[in-house]
């Protein structure tokens, strides 16, 4: 039997991730706590604040999380399927988003010394190795655009792991 014109042959797209970061990031599936990308990026300021084994979803990279043993850690091959996953990289990009708002809309971390300098630095890695060198610039001119209109509090140490996250 032929198929008529209006009829549409159903393909059976099978998703397949290359590892659970890449599955989360792609909002198939959940991180170690049981929560959707979704889930994060709806948490609010404060619990963005508190809560902190969830950035090494939303930003993952190659060596281990000393802040949170037990972290997932990226390898290449996983690297790379997110680099080439439009969903992976929507995900990564949302997460990028809502963190910029974080720190727009926060100013605990406008300080010499505070835990959101390691985020930065982490989010700006991660950005570099699975999204690209402008999508870590952007977040990288905006942070440091925050960090001058506050006076400029954050420490030169922070500062530098920062500027070579972008530019190494």
């Amino acid at each position: 039997m032929t198929k008529g014109r209006n009829e549409v042959a159903k393909k059976d797209w099978t998703w397949t991730s290359a590892g659970p970061i890449h599955a989360f990031l792609a909002c198939q599936e959940q991180d170690g706590s049981g929560r959707t990308l979704a889930d994060v990026l709806d948490f609010d300021n404060a619990r963005l604040e508190r809560e902190h084994d969830f950035i090494q979803w939303c930003f993952p990279l190659r060596e281990p999380s000393r802040a949170v043993p037990g972290s997932p850690v990226l390898g290449e091959a996983e690297a790379e399927a997110i680099r080439r996953d439009s969903l992976a990289q929507s995900g990564l990009l949302a997460a990028r988003v809502r963190m910029m708002r974080f720190y727009v809309q926060t100013k605990g971390w406008l300080t010499a010394f505070d835990h959101n300098h390691l985020r930065i630095t982490r989010i700006l890695t991660s950005l570099r190795d699975l999204a690209g060198l402008e999508a870590a610039q952007d977040f990288y001119d905006g942070i440091l655009s925050l960090n001058e209109a506050a006076g400029s509090p954050v420490n030169p140490e922070s500062l530098e792991y920062w500027r070579k996250a972008v530019k190494d």
